[in-house]
């Protein structure tokens, strides 16, 4: 429509006539303006939406919609729609209840240094195979710097740590394994920063 009014005042046969399509002109031009303001905001509105949405979800994955609508400002179905699109892209990766494990006689934390001179496929695959068999291993980490992978793992006392070695030198190759017990945790949470949401 703009561009039709830019042609007709290119084609108006008198002054009165330009005015009216200069004035028709502007009105269009202050309409997409409009239009323009109203998408960014809703826009915006979106990405805000995008960022509180699995704040409440993090801290407590038994919230109803209903509940969750109302910690983010949200209607229930577009609040439902949000969340299924957030588990469809992946950023919802499952629900679970996180557990005590002091309670559950396996509050002793210990994080194992393993270097190794072996790095091929097939050694990876089997040291891979190994590690991630033992129950007790709650993270596995490939690092940079002088250490070659970290591991995190939870055992009720030194003793149970001893079998837990025991099972990670059955794989060849590795040139020291260094274990660290947690004298203290001082911070623990599965609440991942949203800061950084596009």
């Amino acid at each position: 429509q703009r561009a039709q009014t830019v042609i007709a005042i290119q084609r108006a046969k008198t002054p009165e006539e330009e005015a009216t399509l200069r004035d028709k002109m502007g009105e269009i031009t202050l309409e997409i303006e409009r239009l323009t303001a109203r998408i960014a905001d809703v826009e915006g509105k979106a990405k805000s939406a995008n960022i509180a949405l699995p704040a409440p979800a993090q801290e407590d994955a038994t919230l109803t919609v209903n509940e969750l609508a109302a910690h983010v400002g949200l209607s229930p179905n577009p609040c439902w729609r949000r969340v299924q699109r957030l588990e469809a892209d992946g950023v919802i990766r499952k629900r679970v209840t996180l557990l005590n494990a002091a309670a559950l006689n396996a509050g002793v934390t210990v994080f194992v240094a393993i270097k190794t001179s072996q790095h091929s496929a097939a050694w990876f695959k089997s040291f891979s195979k190994n590690v991630n068999a033992i129950p007790e291993v709650m993270e596995f980490y490939r690092m940079s710097g002088e250490v070659d992978y970290l591991l995190r793992v939870v055992v009720p006392d030194i003793a149970a740590y001893d079998e837990v070695y025991k099972k990670l030198i059955r794989t060849p190759g590795l040139s020291d394994v260094s274990s660290s017990f947690a004298m203290e945790q001082i911070k623990y949470t599965t609440a991942l920063p949203l800061q950084f949401i596009e």
